[in-house]
């Protein structure tokens, strides 16, 4: 073989080596963005190591990538690469609202907060239904510790975008944050109404009536640990709280008779749930030992 022939051999294998690098590194981009995935230090390295010298490949793709970019740069304060994405699309889509979601966000990385907020003010005006600029305002909020403010912004947000799951739970986790018991309960069955088979939502709403912690909202925390282990057996946390919860009403000197029969017999069954649950996940013998001495000393007789 000349050594032409050979050169070319080898320019041909190197291009389809890079060829599938760049659609390997395009396919891990287009997933992330379908699964809502930001990993955002992983898109920058893609971006250095693979994607930027070969944008053009993409075709149209590149805008949102372009976009992706972006946003995953300003999560890592690359401010200069973010400039960068951001120029590119603002000389392609002049006037954009997305483009000037965008920008806001800039201006919030650059702790801008003032400015941003009235950029998304301005973006607001334009189209009012936008949950995500809406969203960017709770947010410019909570960076500067407004939590106060925050929790009215979503408060006002959700009585707009009523089956907004993520936002209920971020409201709950803002009432958590602030001790108001009552209220993050209340967010709690929102999202239960919005999605009553997952079994976190159960769990976490009685966790909360177990810390508030009177007769009632045990008996209600324990009801409602026990929905969440018939929807997922395999909850560790929740056959916890219903043992817990179950052992709190049968010592309660408040209870009658046989609710302390019904609760020691509900606490005894939890407890051997959760050894059950060590045993098939081979502890070893000297833990699940540990865990029935812990369970032993907890539970009434």
């Amino acid at each position: 073989m000349s050594r032409k022939c050979w050169l070319r051999l080898i320019f041909i294998n190197h291009s389809v080596l890079l060829a599938d690098e760049v659609e390997d590194a395009r396919e891990t981009l287009r997933q992330w963005r379908e699964e809502n995935d930001r990993r955002s230090e992983e898109t920058v390295e893609l971006w250095r190591n693979v994607i930027a010298k070969h944008i053009k490949k993409l075709g149209d793709e590149k805008w949102v990538v372009y976009e992706q970019v972006c946003i995953a740069a300003l999560d890592c304060h690359e401010m200069a690469l973010a400039k960068e994405c951001l120029d590119k699309l603002e000389e392609e889509f002049p006037g954009s609202l997305r483009v000037k979601k965008l920008e806001a966000m800039q201006l919030e990385a650059l702790e801008k907060y003032d400015e941003a907020f009235a950029q998304y003010d301005s973006l607001l005006v334009q189209d009012e239904s936008n949950s995500a600029v809406h969203k960017r305002r709770v947010a410019v909020l909570l960076s500067q510790q407004m939590v106060g403010e925050a929790v009215r912004e979503l408060s006002d947000y959700l009585r707009r975008f009523m089956g907004d799951q993520e936002a209920w739970l971020q409201l709950c986790g803002l009432y958590l944050r602030e001790q108001d018991l009552a209220r993050a309960a209340f967010c709690l069955e929102e999202l239960i109404l919005c999605n009553p088979h997952n079994h976190l939502y159960y769990q976490r709403y009685a966790e909360i009536q177990y810390t508030i912690g009177n007769m009632e909202t045990m008996e209600l925390a324990r009801s409602y640990f026990a929905q969440a282990v018939k929807l997922n057996p395999n909850n560790i946390r929740a056959l916890y709280g219903l043992f817990l919860a179950s052992s709190h009403i049968g010592s309660h000197p408040k209870s009658s008779v046989q609710k302390k029969k019904d609760n020691q017999r509900y606490a005894a069954w939890a407890s051997q749930q959760i050894t059950k649950k060590y045993q098939e996940r081979q502890c070893e013998d000297s833990q699940v030992k540990l865990l029935d001495s812990m369970l032993t000393t907890l539970q009434i007789n």
